[in-house]
């Protein structure tokens, strides 16, 4: 059974930066595409960034660009994201995903490609 556990979150000032960790587990990690979501309350959850097996293929939401990077060492089953110059809109509780879709080198951003999720871990940016 795969496991996703995120870290990291936690309430930071506008301007300030955060780095989350989701740590998988239950199978082989690098050959599995990965993703970041947010989710405010009353609204859907949204793709952040997501990063193909290899990880040599990323990509973001317009909002984040320049700002977030995502990362992975599969060596160590941990996919990152670094959120730098964080905005009271970047608020939000931030999951991790991965799929059981076969894919080195392909992405996805769909909520509905992604297989397992984490449990969230809350990002607060106060003005």
């Amino acid at each position: 059974q795969v496991q996703l556990v995120e870290s990291g979150g936690g309430l930071v000032q506008a301007g300030g930066c955060l780095r989350l960790s989701c740590a998988a587990s239950g199978r082989t990690f690098s050959n599995y595409a990965m993703g970041w979501f947010r989710q405010v309350p009353g609204k859907e959850r949204e793709y952040v960034a997501a990063i193909s097996g290899s990880g040599g293929t990323t990509f973001y939401l317009d909002s984040v660009k320049g700002r977030f990077t995502i990362s992975r060492d599969n060596a160590k089953n941990t996919v990152h994201l670094q959120m730098n110059s964080l905005k009271p809109e970047d608020t939000a509780v931030y999951y991790c995903a991965t799929t059981t879709t076969y894919s080195p080198d392909t992405y996805y951003l769909g909520e509905y490609e992604y297989d397992y999720w984490g449990q969230g871990t809350q990002v607060t940016v106060s003005s």
